[in-house]
């Protein structure tokens, strides 16, 4: 058990008031409004619904807590829930006719990852004839109530662009070169973990026909710029076209893989346009009714309060039209 893990209510709690101390933070709190759901770690990593790491027997009791303590202390237009044992945290907010945000819930309903390590729960990385239970069609990543949910509010939306706020990555980014392990490798946390719910997310899209669908997603410690579409495993065309563009953020402090690395899974995933894993930062994003523009934002040095930062990468998504376009700054 590591010292510094939360794992009762008065811990999160504690961790929660040494976050919010912070000059910046609370800078930060008072110069917008937030839109925020989460992910693994307001709890415990890699979780999936009620089974964490350890297989601990207690688990639903660890994760209730830390679902009070973020309900208290994060900026949510959220009701109080009966029960902090489960809490709704998936929710559709417009801001006028220019943008609808799908705000969603990847963690609290998906399926346990699949084929985990040996006397373990969370994460492997596996290949799909190794792990058939990877290509299951009844595993799901949002849950039935939140895919019928998402479908609903594209469906209905008359906005301009149609923002799904998610967790992680959604692109496929197979760690070793598809001709060389079975069709690749992948990590079974993120999407690609779930490829069936991934295809359904993307036939939805379609079949919606909701407008400017823009995937916006974190987790992976990397700033990411991917084309999506139905079928990843042929080029786009007339009957596999772009569904979607999507724009990762990497982390703010944590560290992540080296930069040669990153470039070596952006050449072997080609609807990956762009990886930058070396910079901690952030994303910026305009929106207008004719286009979206994207920064990717780096800080020279992570651990300098003062650090100057610069941009990395901006791309620009044209009203009607799906892809990663990179600009000049």
């Amino acid at each position: 058990m590591r010292r510094d893990e939360s794992f009762t209510l008065g811990d999160y709690r504690r961790r929660y008031a040494q976050y919010k101390s912070d000059p910046q933070l609370q800078a930060a709190h008072l110069a917008a409004p937030w839109i925020v759901t989460w992910d693994d770690h307001e709890v415990a990593n890699d979780y999936a619904a009620l089974r964490d790491e350890r297989l601990s027997a207690t688990f639903a009791q660890r994760r209730a807590a830390a679902y009070q303590a973020f309900y208290e202390h994060m900026p949510l237009r959220l009701p109080p829930p009966n029960s902090f044992a489960s809490v709704r945290m998936f929710q559709r907010l417009d801001w006028g006719r220019l943008a609808r945000f799908h705000v969603l819930d990847d963690r609290q309903y998906r399926a346990v990852q699949a084929c985990p390590r040996t006397n373990a729960g969370g994460s492997s990385s596996v290949t799909a004839r190794a792990c058939p239970a990877l290509l299951d069609p009844r595993r799901s990543m949002l849950g039935a109530e939140q895919e019928a949910w998402l479908e609903a509010g594209l469906r209905s939306s008359n906005a301009r662009w149609n923002v799904l706020a998610q967790q992680t990555l959604m692109a496929p980014s197979s760690q070793v070169p598809a001709a060389t392990a079975d069709g690749g490798r992948f990590w079974t946390d993120g999407w690609d973990g779930y490829p069936a719910a991934r295809r359904r997310l993307l036939d939805t899209l379609v079949t919606t026909r909701a407008a400017n669908p823009l995937v916006l997603g974190g987790d992976v410690h990397t700033f990411y710029a991917t084309e999506l579409r139905r079928d990843f495993s042929r080029p786009v065309s007339k009957a596999n076209p772009l569904v979607a563009t999507e724009f990762v953020g990497t982390s703010v402090t944590s560290s992540s893989r080296p930069q040669e690395r990153t470039a070596q899974y952006v050449a072997m995933n080609p609807h990956i346009k762009y990886g930058r894993s070396d910079k901690r930062g952030w994303m910026l994003l305009e929106v207008t009714p004719k286009e979206v523009r994207t920064r990717f934002m780096g800080l020279d040095d992570v651990r300098d309060a003062a650090s100057r930062q610069r941009v990395l990468a901006q791309f620009r998504v044209k009203d009607g039209k799906a892809g990663v376009e990179q600009t000049a700054g």
